[in-house]
């Protein structure tokens, strides 16, 4: 599945990872969500895109579940994320980035908060088979502030939506990154992460100055 360019900025009108204020010293650690509705692509994301051995906290979808884990469109799935998944990648020297996915049904919501506190930004991955459920991400990194890029998952045999129709559908800002990649490729997942910490440093440099 090839990439397909998003409809963001180009990358020399952004921030850059290697402006002043992400050198920092000796090094930089920064924390990312990655966010989404069940059977997004969050785990695959951060198992691609990690340098280190990915910690899961996955378990086996059972029939006790199926009233509450609304499968349609993902009936393959047969394992869900309780906690939350977590990998590390070195961006450039002296910038990393700990990743942090979160889970996706209502029931875990409670640990949002907590995964989000002290977070850089957020990657939403959305799956146009079942759109509507990127919404309440969309909303609570809104709601709160978060810088945060949406990150199309572009499923093998799915209808392929241009960046623009999925912002629209998302009623998103203009300026909030909309990104179509394959949550399997490292190299699209490198590729979000960048967005995402470009998009962070240019709303950092619009935000007005603190008294």
């Amino acid at each position: 599945m090839d990439s397909v360019r998003s409809d963001h900025q180009p990358r020399e009108e952004q921030g850059n990872v290697d402006d002043p204020q992400w050198r920092g010293g000796p090094g930089v650690a920064v924390k990312i969500l990655v966010a989404g509705g069940f059977g997004a692509g969050k785990t695959t994301l951060v198992g691609s895109v990690s340098e280190i051995r990915p910690l899961r906290t996955e378990e086996e979808l059972s029939e006790l579940g199926r009233p509450v884990d609304d499968t349609s469109g993902v009936e393959a799935k047969r394992t869900t994320t309780v906690a939350m998944d977590f990998g590390r990648i070195d961006l450039r020297p002296g910038l990393a980035l700990y990743l942090f996915g979160t889970p996706g049904q209502d029931r875990f919501w409670f640990v949002w908060d907590e995964l989000a506190r002290g977070s850089l930004g957020a990657v939403v991955i959305a799956d146009t088979r079942r759109l509507a459920d990127c919404f309440p991400s969309v909303d609570f990194f809104e709601q709160r502030g978060i810088p945060f890029v949406v990150a199309v998952n572009c499923f093998d045999g799915t209808e392929v939506f241009t960046p623009g129709e999925v912002r629209d559908a998302l009623d998103l800002d203009p300026d909030i990154p909309v990104v179509l990649c394959d949550a399997r490729r490292r190299e699209d997942g490198k590729n979000l992460l960048v967005t995402l910490v470009e998009h962070a440093a240019e709303r950092s440099r619009r935000a007005p100055a603190r008294a």
